[in-house]
This record gives C-alpha cells, structure tokens and sequence, in this order.
C-alpha cells in the first residue's frame, strides 16, 4: 500500500505533493488523538490505513487546508483541531 506514494495517481487526486503530506499528517494526528479509521484494512499499521482513506476517497483537504471526511458536514465534529501555538 506505501508503494502508493510512488504514483502520481494518488498526487494528482489531492493536487499535489505538498496537499497529499498534508493531508497525510493531519489524518495520521487525527488517528493517534483517536478517530476510528475509515475504511476496513487488516493492519494496524496507521500510514497505511491513511493511504487506503484517501485511494478510496474517504478524506480530502478543503480550500483552506482542513481535513475534511467524505458526507460529513461542517456541523458534524469530527476530531478536535489541536492548538500547537499553545504547546
């Protein structure tokens, strides 16, 4: 699944390699603050339960750079925005 990274299919469909690192950091924090994965893969291996969110096109960035879930709307929750400014 990590091969993944090395196409750019996958950089295309988030436009491009700094949005798919973003996009990839933001779940990977989401999942260790605990959110549940969103697709079923046999593995525990966090990265790549991200790679398979975003082949299947569970998760996306939106215009300002936020993880946003597929169906999911803005009143919906979802996991808590972390304030690194107050760390």
């Amino acid at each position: 699944m990590i091969d993944a990274l090395r196409e750019e299919k996958i950089v295309n469909k988030v436009g491009g390699r700094f949005k798919l690192s973003t996009l990839i950091q933001k779940r990977l924090v989401a999942l260790n603050a605990g959110a549940r994965p969103l697709v079923e893969v046999h593995t525990n291996d966090k990265m790549q339960i991200v790679i398979a969110e975003i082949i299947n096109d569970k998760i996306f960035l939106d215009t300002s750079g936020n993880l946003r879930i597929t169906g999911e709307n803005e009143s919906a929750g979802g996991p808590p925005e972390l304030d690194l400014n107050a760390l």
